[in-house]
């Protein structure tokens, strides 16, 4: 007979899922905006996560008490982590700027131990409650299957993944996404009684109070975006990112993702990026500009235009611009809302000048405009006379070296598509790229042609001066890799140059990491080693699938939720087949090793095919992948034993794998062997699985990998 708390466990457990997902998901905007897009941020906070989830479930194992005990412990804790839930987001977001010095970056160890800082309290819940609640329902019923609590969980997870890709991130703020993603646990903890009663006073109270945190949390949302100097002007969440606008005296500073992205007053970055180019040719008509710095259309209007298109793919952004005149609206204007680089390869339109005007490539995004594949695409749509235009960060007296390999790869890659590659130094080094010979002396070609000016005419002769840019020239390394897609070489040294940075090197910490994983490998099974890898793989191919959207597709901000959503879907299914086949679970875990193999393979021949298969093609990747994962927890139990020990066992194994996946992915494998190279160290991780799995027996309980 299933007792009247069975069900009541059930949509506790579903319930923390639709939260836990909710809040990652997030967590993952918020430090996103907090550390201006950095996709290393991604891998921080799911590692950190995952890791401290494992460390919850391992401390959960001495918490099988009796039935009273369990209950109570689970209300309880449910509670917990809806009251942690709104002031963990508070945490990332108003501490940043207490801990560390306002408008300086951050290294990598900060920003670690940071994250994992302000997410420990809610991971380790997180952790702590899934076999937990096992614990409650096999208190209610002794021989309850420890799948079906990963199954429902999974549920759970899948529900708040559709949550957040379908509503919240259309229609809700941050806090308000988290208050509503915990109302349902926090009705779920309500009604659970050890007796099986509805809630008397003594459990309204304490859960009526958590209710008005929530509310009190989002009525204070806006409050917590005040910045410390100027007034906040205007703050909005889109699909994209996170827009603010600070307006200090006449000052008006526009932010996107927590980066300053165009001011009010700098005048010399609209002329700059107009009239370098633009100079150039001798009768321009068409324009196209990829992002903009704040007047760079009253540069324009100069040059008597037909026809100037203007892309960006946040319509809100482009409404901000216009609203606190950052933009001006002029005649031959038209704006665009798409993706700069799809934008391109769709039109067949002929531009005399391409003007990308966005951030050095320091993350996938951005770095997506600095390739062969961008440089080439921008080649074929150009006129006879047209010209490309871009910029990076510049130098005043000496060039530093990681700058200067990184201007040497983008120059090397210019060069490979352009005849002639002008660089002119600066705060900025612009280059302009075209297959016709370029000039230096802008002012004379802007004097010829009557343009007036007011920083280039002042400042371009005692500045760009011919023996800077022979300088700048010679200091190309004619060693330096061009930079691609699939091997990133200028992320690849803005990765190195951020531990240089700060005298630091991630090989301290995968050093540590490996003397950890060497202690757990000698005490863990080989059912839990295959766990551990397949949570490895799983994870993984997510951080994978994760880069090549933003080089293929771009602003992962967006996508990163239908992601999360399609690696979290294929879960259950998987889950519920391997579930049936228990009976034969070493064969299982066989197959489906063989699997992630061949989907791994799927993926190595899909990142060379680039965006030419489409986002759907790459979330049933990753749901396929999640699929064949499902399918080994069952078989896991199974052979482990499926009791309380061998359940936080594979729970934790699957966990702690999933999070040095994403750590060792993101920071080791994609940027120092690329794309194709973390795949194929994935695929090797899962051939020594596979050849583990075949080793071992159906009635295995607890062989060891050193036995």
């Amino acid at each position: 007979m299933k007792s009247t708390n069975e069900p009541r466990i059930i949509a506790v457990v579903i319930a923390t899922g639709i939260a836990s997902v909710v809040t990652q998901l997030v967590l993952i905007r918020e430090f996103l905006s907090q550390f201006q897009g950095n996709e290393i941020v991604i891998a921080l906070i799911l590692f950190s996560w995952l890791t401290l989830g494992g460390l919850g479930t391992l401390l959960a194992r001495p918490a099988a008490g009796g039935r009273l005990a369990t209950l109570q412990a689970l209300h309880w804790l449910s509670l917990a982590l809806v009251l942690f839930s709104t002031p963990t987001l508070f945490g990332a977001r108003l501490l940043r700027d207490l801990v560390f010095t306002r408008g300086v970056s951050v290294g990598f160890y900060p920003t670690f131990v940071y994250i994992a800082s302000i997410t420990a309290p809610y991971a380790l819940l997180i952790g702590f409650l899934l076999p937990l609640s096992l614990f409650g329902l096999r208190s209610q019923r002794a021989d309850y299957p420890g799948a079906l609590v990963y199954i429902w969980d999974n549920i759970g997870d899948v529900s708040g993944g559709a949550l957040f890709s379908f509503l919240v991130v259309f229609w809700m703020t941050p806090v308000q996404a988290i208050a509503a993603a915990h109302l349902p646990l926090l009705a779920a903890a309500l009604f659970l009684q050890p007796s099986g009663r509805r809630p008397g006073p003594a459990r309204m109270w304490p859960s009526a109070a958590v209710f008005l945190v929530l509310v009190a949390a989002v009525a204070a949302e806006k409050a917590t975006l005040a910045p410390s100097q100027g007034e906040l002007a205007h703050y909005r969440e889109t699909r994209y990112g996170r827009i603010t606008v600070v307006a200090q005296q006449e000052l008006v500073t526009l932010y996107q993702d927590g980066a300053p992205l165009l001011s009010s007053q700098d005048e010399a970055s609209a002329e700059e990026a107009v009239h370098y180019a633009l100079a150039q040719i001798e009768d321009a008509k068409r324009v196209l500009l990829i992002s903009a710095p704040a007047g760079v259309m009253e540069e324009l209007e100069k040059y008597r235009l037909e026809s100037i298109d203007y892309i960006e793919v946040d319509p809100d952004l482009t409404e901000v611009l216009f609203d606190f005149n950052l933009l001006k609206r002029i005649p031959a204007l038209r704006v665009i809302h798409a993706d700069g680089r799809a934008f391109l390869a769709d039109t067949s339109t002929s531009y005399d000048a391409i003007l990308v005007h966005l951030n050095d490539p320091q993350t996938f995004q951005t770095n997506r405009f600095f390739t062969d594949r961008f440089l080439s695409l921008a080649r074929s749509r150009l006129s006879e006379q047209g010209v490309l235009g871009f910029s990076m960060g510049g130098f005043d007296n000496y060039l530093a070296e990681p700058q200067r390999r990184k201007l040497s790869s983008i120059y090397h890659t210019a060069k490979a598509e352009f005849s002639d590659v002008l660089m002119l130094p600066g705060e900025r080094v612009f280059f302009i790229c075209s297959n016709r010979p370029l000039q230096t002396g802008i002012p004379d070609l802007l004097r010829r042609k009557g343009i007036s000016t007011l920083s280039i005419s002042a400042y371009y002769e005692g500045n760009v001066t011919p023996e800077r840019i022979s300088y700048l020239r010679g200091q190309m390394d004619p060693a330096a890799p061009p930079n691609t897609e699939l091997a990133p070489y200028v992320m690849r040294t803005a990765f190195s140059e951020w531990f240089a940075k700060y005298d630091s090197s991630p090989l301290w910490f995968m050093g540590a990491l490996a003397c950890v994983l060497g202690f757990y490998f000698w005490h863990a099974s080989r059912v839990e080693f295959v766990l551990f890898s397949t949570g490895w793989v799983a994870m993984g191919s997510e951080i994978l699938i994760i880069f090549a959207f933003q080089i293929f597709f771009g602003y992962i901000y967006f996508q990163i939720g239908l992601i999360v959503t399609a690696f979290l879907a294929g879960l259950l299914p998987g889950a519920l087949w391997g579930h049936r086949r228990t009976a034969r679970a070493r064969r299982v875990l066989v197959l489906s090793d063989i699997a992630l193999i061949g989907l791994l393979a799927a993926t190595f021949a899909a990142v060379h095919a680039g965006d030419r298969l489409g986002q759907a093609f790459y979330l049933f990747l990753g749901f396929t992948v999640s699929f064949a994962c499902g399918l080994q927890f069952p078989a896991a139990l199974r052979l482990r034993g499926d009791d309380g020990r061998a359940a936080t066992g594979v729970f934790s194994a699957d966990l702690i794998g999933a999070a040095l996946g994403t750590l060792v992915t993101s920071t080791i494998l994609i940027p120092f062997l690329g794309i194709t190279g973390a795949i194929g160290a994935l695929m090797g991780l899962k051939l020594l699985s596979l050849l583990i799995a075949g080793t071992l027996h159906e009635n295995l309980v607890a062989q060891t990998i050193s036995d």
